[in-house]
C-alpha cells in the first residue's frame, strides 16, 4: 500500500508549526515513523527534512528576536494561543539553563516557542544556538518518530480505513484542528479571566508617588525581560515573579503595592497581585498598560545597570 503522504508534507507540517502555526506536528511524525519502519518512506529523508524544518523554524524566530528584542516577546504574548507565554516562568527557565533550555525547549509548552527568540534578543551567537537547537530537534524528532516505530502495527490497521473514507478523512482533521484551536482560544481566554483584577492608571500612581507614605512599587520583570528593556519607573524595586511568594515577609501590608511589568494584559503583574493577595496583602494592585503605558505618558524613567540585579532591602527600608 502506497503512503498516504510524502517528505514534503513532513517538511511543511514540522515548519509551520516551528513558526507558530497551530498545526500539531507530531501526529504527521509519529505516522511518518511507522511509514519508514514499513519501507513507504525514506527513514533518513523523513529525519533529515523534519530536522531542517525544525532548524529553519528556529532560525527565523532567532534572527527576529536579534533584530527586534523584546519587541517579538511581546508580539509572541499577544497571538500565541498557550496562555503562559507571556508569564515570566519560560523565560527564568531560560534564565536557568541557558543554551541548554534549547536542547528540552521542544518538550516543554510555551518555552519552545520563546527559547528561539529570547537566544536572539540576549545576543547568543549563532553558531552556539544552532548547535543546541538542532541537538534538541533531532531529540524531538527522534522520539516522535521512534514512538511511531513502536505504534507501527496500530497505525498499519487504522490507515487503510482512513484511505478508504478519503474527503471524509480531511474533513474530520480540520474539525479536530478547529476543535484544538478553539480549545486553546478558550484556554487563553480563562487565563486573561482570572487575571482579571482592579489595575491603578499610570496617571493615578504619578500622583500617588507624591504621596506620604507612597506606594511600593515593584518590577516583576525576570531578569531577562529587564535586560531587553533597561528602563524602569524611578526607585522600582525589582522583583520577579518567581521569587514573590519567597519575599512575602519583606514586603509591606500597610502601603499600596504597584506592580507592573511589560506583558501584554499585565500578566506577569496580575499573577503576582493574585499571589499576594492569596497570601492576605489587601492594598495591591497592577499597573494599567505596565512600563509601557508608563513611558509613552512621558513620565520619567531611570536606567537599570546592565549587569545588576536588584536585591529587596530589609524590610525596614520598606515600610517607612
Amino acid at each position: 500500500m502506497r503512503s498516504p503522504f510524502g517528505l514534503s508534507v513532513v517538511f511543511l507540517n514540522v515548519l509551520l508549526e516551528q513558526l507558530g502555526l497551530p498545526i500539531p506536528a507530531i501526529p504527521t511524525l509519529v505516522v511518518a515513523g511507522a511509514l519508514a519502519a514499513d519501507g513507504r518512506l525514506p527513514a533518513l529523508g523523513v529525519g533529515t527534512l523534519a530536522l531542517l524544518a525544525c532548524v529553519l523554524g528556529d532560525s527565523a524566530w532567532y534572527l527576529a528576536g536579534r533584530i527586534y528584542g523584546g519587541g517579538v516577546m511581546k508580539l509572541l504574548c499577544r497571538i500565541s494561543l498557550t496562555p503562559d507565554i507571556c508569564v515570566s516562568q519560560t523565560q527564568a527557565t531560560f534564565e536557568r539553563w541557558g543554551a541548554k533550555s534549547l536542547i528540552v525547549a521542544k518538550f516543554i509548552p510555551g518555552l519552545s516557542m520563546v527559547a528561539p527568540p529570547l537566544a536572539g534578543a540576549t545576543r547568543m551567537g549563532f553558531v552556539r544556538f544552532t548547535a543546541f537547537c538542532a541537538l534538541g530537534s533531532a531529540l524531538w524528532v527522534g522520539a516522535a518518530l521512534l514512538a511511531g516505530v513502536l505504534l507501527r502495527s496500530e497505525i498499519e490497521q487504522v490507515l487503510p480505513r482512513l484511505s478508504r473514507v478519503g474527503g471524509a478523512t480531511l474533513i474530520l482533521l480540520l474539525v479536530l484542528l478547529g476543535a484544538y484551536i478553539a480549545f486553546k482560544w478558550l484556554e487563553r481566554r480563562r487565563f486573561q479571566a482570572a487575571l482579571d483584577m482592579a489595575r491603578i492608571s499610570v496617571d493615578e500612581l504619578h500622583r500617588q508617588m507624591d504621596t506620604d507614605p507612597a506606594p511600593l512599587v515593584v518590577d516583576v520583570r525576570s531578569v531577562t525581560a529587564q535586560s531587553l528593556g533597561r528602563q524602569r519607573i524611578p526607585g522600582a524595586l525589582h522583583l520577579p515573579l518567581q521569587e514573590v511568594a519567597q519575599q512575602l515577609g519583606k514586603l509591606p501590608r500597610d502601603r499600596d503595592i504597584i506592580l507592573y511589568c511589560t506583558c501584554p494584559n499585565e500578566a506577569s503583574a496580575a499573577q503576582a497581585a493574585r499571589v499576594l493577595m492569596s497570601h492576605g496583602f489587601r492594598r495591591v494592585r497592577p499597573l494599567h498598560g505596565g512600563l509601557d503605558a508608563w513611558i509613552a505618558a512621558g513620565y520619567t524613567v531611570e536606567a537599570v545597570a546592565a549587569t545588576v540585579t536588584e536585591s529587596l532591602p530589609p524590610t525596614a527600608s520598606l515600610t517607612h
